[in-house]
């Protein structure tokens, strides 16, 4: 499985999402522009020592990252999404695409993806954190893998 983070901008997410790859085995791509380095202190101290044990790539912008996938299966996690995160059959290369915690994924990287999912919420909030999101969706994923 690959997760990938387009534009993070809270360090502390960051790190918490570096900590959950290294632990079911996914990779991690994050696409600049970052709204931090990868030596933040608040970075590493929420990924504590699984920093050597996750698979992060950086990538410089949404096109290269998207060039390399062109034959993956992508899902745009978005509030604006059209299927529960749940009702998708997950494969073992696909990609999980997150946006940035405050404005989200843009319309253009949407658009190339296979499909818009959501995690329901209930009616009049906004958002949760990107850590919970990506723990949330990436463990369903795992789950139809029988966490292999």
């Amino acid at each position: 499985m690959r997760i990938a983070l387009c534009h993070p901008e809270i360090p502390p997410n960051t790190g918490n999402v570096i900590r959950l790859a290294a632990n079911i085995g996914a990779s991690l791509d994050l696409i600049h522009p970052l709204g931090f380095t990868l030596d933040d202190a608040r970075l590493r101290r929420a990924g504590l020592d699984y920093h050597e044990l996750a698979d992060v790539h950086e990538w410089p912008d949404f096109a290269s990252w998207r060039l390399a996938r062109c034959n993956q299966r992508i899902w745009a996690l978005t509030k604006f999404g059209d299927v529960p995160y749940h009702h998708i059959r997950y494969e073992r290369d696909d990609a999980l695409l997150f946006g940035a915690e405050t404005h989200g994924l843009p319309a253009s990287a949407v658009l190339q993806c296979t499909g818009r999912v959501v995690i329901p919420m209930r009616p009049g909030n906004r958002s949760l954190n990107l850590g919970n999101s990506v723990a949330v969706v990436a463990y369903e994923a795992w789950r139809q893998a029988d966490f292999a």
